[in-house]
């Protein structure tokens, strides 16, 4: 029968940490068993690694996620305004018509001759919209579509967080398996990365919000 190596007399490594003085010492032979104290340091050193690193990152997550509804929302009322501009006018169609034939009324009652070759507007023709109009328009979706894109994002990403965070009870072994089997798909798939991306795909959405409004005002 194997003897237990501390009851021989050797020495052992003196540790500078609390967690020896204050986890009792695991029985000989036990040292990876499901309660042993190597998983309960690990559960509230990770504990401490996780709550930090999640902390910080619900943080910038939440602003991110009130900033790009608010922003979608200011998009979306400019958008329905010069949406209008890609389709014909009929109401100002309709009133340069109702022009034309105030016109030859007035010259009949008057008795002049009317030379009138075509209306002022042709309501069969094709309308093309202005190509500032377009450049506009295509600016300002595309930075809505971002910024929704930012705003379901950030939306996953919390809960992929907050069930990371989530741990069901167990053995400190268990728990610290279940950990790590989350931080390494927390790795793989890049959410840290991910995290770190939204800002900047948020400021390409102003910058393309900007970008349309300039056009905008310089066509007034």
């Amino acid at each position: 029968m194997a003897q237990d190596p501390r009851r021989q007399g050797l020495s052992r490594p003196v540790f500078n940490d609390d967690y020896v003085a204050r986890l009792p010492e695991d029985p000989y032979g036990q040292e990876t068993a499901p309660n042993a104290r190597i998983w309960r340091v690990y559960v509230e050193e990770a504990a401490a690694f996780d709550e930090n690193m999640v902390g910080q990152s619900r943080d910038g997550l939440d602003v991110m996620l009130v900033f790009a509804g608010l922003f979608s929302a200011v998009v979306t009322s400019f958008l329905v305004q010069v949406s209008q501009n890609l389709q014909a006018d009929f109401s100002e169609m309709s009133a340069l018509l109702l022009h034309d034939l105030l016109i030859v009324q007035l010259s009949m009652v008057n008795g002049a001759t009317v030379n009138v070759t075509s209306p002022s507007v042709n309501p069969a023709r094709k309308f093309d919209p202005d190509v500032i109009d377009v450049w506009i328009n295509g600016l300002w979706v595309v930075s809505l579509v971002t910024s929704l894109v930012v705003a379901l994002s950030a939306v996953l990403v919390k809960q992929w967080l907050h069930r990371y965070m989530t741990f069901p009870s167990g053995t400190p072994g268990l728990r610290s398996h279940i950990r790590q089997f989350r931080f390494m798909g927390l790795e793989k798939w890049r959410v840290r990365i991910i995290i770190g991306m939204l800002p900047i795909i948020m400021h390409i959405s102003l910058m393309l919000f900007l970008a349309g409004l300039a056009l905008f005002y310089v066509q007034l």
